[in-house]
């Protein structure tokens, strides 16, 4: 009898030695992510616009211009962004991340003012920010490179601030939490941006036997920190009229900032890759939106079209390629080859031009926004189109690293 017992204890032993050594799967964030929020980029932005124009019901969220903007900043973007950092995750802790992000779009589309939206819009942001913020803080070994983590943090605190203020009632904090959200959004995507591009124009340089002396380009680069760093605390306090000045003048900096860097890689000397041109040209869009918003921030004029130039213009054609460039390199294809992110980038050009527009009252608003939104969905169902054909090629089962 002892002898059965101590056999039973030894099987015990071994059964849980093998579960511990069981390996685990994980998938990167941007297996999930990046899917569902190309979904989303495409129902979002027409069923936003039918909802503003009265011709769809239902979706009270999407039925005023702040709930259009909460949507596609903290909704599709910081999908997008979520994507791209949260990095690789046990399978079941991943699923159960992008589950709290799709309750979040579902409570906020159907009852933004609820307390479940606004709990479940809180969470999605706080784990967000716990999952990816403190292991890039750890990493960053530079003063410049923090500024990734602070800026993610920036993001996620201002999708939280905004559930308060928004479940509070106080509708005129809005709308100051957005115009600061859309700054700290174009200073990752410049940030983001410079870091994805500088070095694969380097390359394709050296296969041309030619080199590109201004790559990260630091000094450049910390500018445009500063400046925008500037620019998103003046326009958070820009009720008194000396902030909203440093802020506008701040934004135009960081604009010409941006442009000088974009036009000293030179990508227009770049043979055969339109997958850099593309990323080129939501760099340059980030930059003229932000002149433009700048410009029209201390002439009070316009300044919600000229914030479209950098939200659809810059983000929408970054993301896009990004999760593009993304998925074609985890299937070892050559990014270069594909052309669907390229007519994907031409739409959303027309997107933006035609958003910017119906702003201008220079023809019908109505028909050039209806026309925006279904350039900028068809964009985002090529893109859909693209995920659906590239099958990644998925890493061996392993322990998470998050």
């Amino acid at each position: 009898m002892p002898k059965a017992k101590a056999l039973q204890i030894r099987v015990a032993e071994v059964a849980t030695i093998l579960a511990k050594a069981r390996p685990r799967r994980v998938l990167a964030g941007n297996t999930l992510f990046y899917p569902a929020a190309t979904l989303y980029a495409i129902f979002v932005l027409p069923a936003s616009a039918f909802s503003m124009m009265g011709i769809m019901g239902g979706l009270t969220g999407l039925a005023s211009a702040a709930g259009h903007a909460h949507e596609m900043l903290f909704g599709f973007a910081l999908a997008v962004v979520a994507g791209n950092q949260i990095g690789a995750m046990e399978q079941t802790r991943l699923g159960l991340i992008v589950g709290l992000w799709g309750v979040s779009r579902v409570t906020f589309l159907l009852a933004p003012q609820s307390a479940a939206a606004a709990a479940a819009g809180i969470a999605f942001a706080a784990i967000l920010a716990a999952h990816i913020v403190p292991r890039l803080f750890r990493a960053a070994k530079k003063m410049r490179n923090q500024a990734l983590p602070l800026v993610l943090t920036a993001i996620c605190c201002s999708g939280i601030a905004y559930q308060i203020v928004h479940y509070s009632g106080f509708v005129s904090a809005e709308y100051t939490i957005l115009a600061v959200a859309v700054l700290l959004f174009a200073l990752l995507m410049i940030f983001m941006g410079g870091r994805i591009l500088a070095p694969a124009a380097a390359g394709q340089f050296y296969r041309q036997g030619r080199s590109l002396d201004a790559r990260i380009q630091p000094r450049i680069e910390s500018g445009l920190i500063i400046a925008m760093g500037v620019a998103v605390v003046a326009s958070a306090i820009a009720g008194k009229s000396r902030f909203a000045g440093l802020a506008a003048a701040a934004i135009v900096s960081a604009g010409l900032l941006a442009a000088a860097r974009v036009l000293r890689w030179r990508l227009w000397a770049l043979h055969a890759r339109p997958d850099l041109l593309c990323l080129g040209a939501g760099y340059g869009w980030l930059a003229i939106g932000l002149v433009l918003y700048g410009v029209a921030a201390a002439t009070g004029r316009y300044q919600t079209t000229a914030l479209h130039a950098i939200t659809v213009g810059g983000l929408g054609t970054l993301t896009l390629n990004v999760i593009a460039m993304t998925r074609l390199q985890k299937a070892r294809r050559d990014p270069s080859r594909a052309r669907l992110q390229v007519w994907g980038t031409v739409l959303i050009g027309a997107a933006t031009l035609a958003r910017a527009l119906a702003g201008l009252d220079v023809a019908d608003p109505q028909v050039l926004l209806l026309l925006a939104s279904c350039c900028w969905s068809g964009a985002f169902a090529l893109l859909l189109v693209l995920l659906i054909r590239v099958r990644a090629r998925l890493p061996r089962p392993e322990s998470p690293t998050l």
